[in-house]
């Protein structure tokens, strides 16, 4: 199995965990022609912050973090060649806004403030970004339960049928960087062999194994 692969198979193990945009890529096997983007979609700059928000989303512990796993070229390289254009431009945007946020906060870019200062400015991110997706969440719902009453008067007896819409939810910066953190973490090597538990050559398939307190979950 490739990298490709691999990074498809834990984004379905993943499921729930994923926001809606990355789900669409992997469901459409990062083969849509609206992906196709020329030229450098990042300044260096950029995929620097790209490297140092992932180093923050999974840091340095007993294990090696994002940054030591090469996290950040996997993230630029999906959102360039798999992502949609929408996508691509909620998350330059995304990163446009947090070295924003970093010098009317603090004054310095996103690249030489604290951790604890980057730490900050992530959370309210992720707060907003919690908060943008429920009252989307919410939107959606009351619009499913509109095309439901339209569609049970117009299917009537004698009517034709509707064709299903399909939801449509737009793309969050914090959602897509957390996401591909997470892929290209639990599919590289470090994060396959020092965070995870990983046998090379197990020998024979178990499909039902108790984990010990503290165990690791296995590769």
């Amino acid at each position: 199995m490739d990298r490709r692969e691999a990074v498809k198979s834990v984004a379905f193990l993943m499921g729930a965990a994923l926001s809606a945009t990355t789900i669409g890529v992997f469901l459409e096997s990062c083969n849509s022609p609206s992906t196709t983007t020329a030229g450098n979609l990042f300044s260096a700059d950029q995929e620097k912050l790209i490297t140092e928000v992932a180093d923050i989303i999974i840091p340095t512990t007993s294990t090696p973090g994002a940054k030591e796993a090469g996290v950040g070229p996997f993230i630029a390289m999906m959102v360039k060649d798999c992502y949609p254009s929408d996508a691509q431009k909620a998350f330059t945007k995304g990163l446009e806004d947090l070295e924003k946020q970093s010098k009317d906060t603090f004054k310095k870019s996103f690249l030489e403030i604290s951790v604890a200062q980057r730490q900050e400015l992530l959370n309210k991110v992720r707060e907003a970004t919690i908060a943008a997706s429920k009252v989307e969440k919410d939107a959606l719902e009351k619009q499913k339960e509109n095309v439901i009453q339209k569609k049970s008067e117009k299917e009537a007896p004698g009517n034709a049928m509707t064709p299903k819409e399909k939801e449509k939810t737009a793309p969050q910066f914090f959602a897509i960087i957390r996401d591909l953190t997470l892929l290209g973490y639990f599919t590289s090597e470090i994060g396959a062999t020092k965070a995870l538990a990983y046998v090379e050559i197990p020998g024979r398939y178990d499909g039902c194994v108790d984990l010990k307190p503290g165990q690791k979950v296995w590769a």
